[in-house]
């Protein structure tokens, strides 16, 4: 077996970032998770590896070039923001290549479909993403537009499911969901205000949409308009609304509890 190659590098800040062939600008992904699920990805373009402890990387065989950069904690963390939680290890990156709905329908489950409005919190995102990849979802799916790009702070928090969820950014979220219905999903807007609870709106043998807006101002309009169904969540008036994270998490469990007890 070839040893894996180290090098040890002083910091430089006049060291030029690895050249960005495309796929979006640069950034790191920090955190042992984030970091191992990101080498382990084929379509992860990775640049450049720094960690403090290199026996925990996980570089696969095929990224037999990657190499490591053996670095003091605070090295690394002159490349990453003030409040980042890095574990001592940090991957530098290109975003991912955008998925569309046509090549998500061609390659999706059974899964629900998660899809936000208007949430643009990147960690919000991220966490949504981490319940997705543990309930089994099939895509998170937001618009272009008042939506976090990829970032450091949503793969942390994401905690590896950035790389293993897809993440489906359309023009216009409102065109999408009739894109999505005619692909058929039905599609169920999250709504305290509605009458039904979501266990009981959920459809019997078709896979689910569930859409969720901006924690506050809830679904726009047009997006409620475009949903077949809305529904609420199951909770007591002490606390009428969650977190967005929260309420996604708490949604998908119920689907996933519907498709598994049938």
């Amino acid at each position: 077996m070839a040893q894996r190659k180290h090098r040890r590098t002083a910091f430089n800040p006049s060291r030029p970032a690895p050249e960005n062939r495309g796929g979006g600008e640069a950034y790191w992904i920090y955190g042992w998770h984030a970091v191992n699920a990101a080498l382990a990805n084929r379509q992860r373009a990775c640049l450049r590896l720094m960690a403090a402890a290199p026996e925990r990387v996980e570089i696969p065989p095929w990224r037999a070039d990657l190499a490591i950069d053996i670095a003091e904690r605070a090295e690394i963390e002159r490349h990453l923001p003030a409040d980042a939680v890095h574990q001592g290890v940090a991957l530098q990156v290109r975003p991912l290549r955008d998925v569309d709905l046509d090549d998500l329908f061609e390659s999706a489950g059974t899964g629900p479909l998660l899809v936000l409005d208007q949430v643009t919190d990147p960690r919000n995102v991220g966490a949504i993403l981490r319940s997705a990849a543990a309930f089994d979802a099939a895509a998170v799916v937001l618009a272009r537009r008042h939506a976090p790009p990829e970032s450091g702070a949503m793969a942390k928090a994401a905690s590896g499911a950035l790389d293993l969820v897809p993440l489906v950014r359309v023009a216009n979220l409102a065109r999408g969901l009739r894109d999505i219905a005619q692909a058929g999903y039905w599609c169920l807007g999250l709504d305290a205000g509605a009458d039904a609870t979501l266990a009981e709106a959920l459809p019997a043998g078709r896979p689910a949409a569930l859409v969720l807006g901006a924690e506050g101002e809830g679904l726009r309009r047009l997006t409620s308009e475009a949903c077949d169904d809305l529904a609420r969540l199951p909770i007591g008036a002490r606390m009428p609304s969650l977190n967005v994270s929260a309420a996604a998490t708490l949604a998908l469990y119920i689907a996933h509890a519907a498709v598994t007890s049938t």
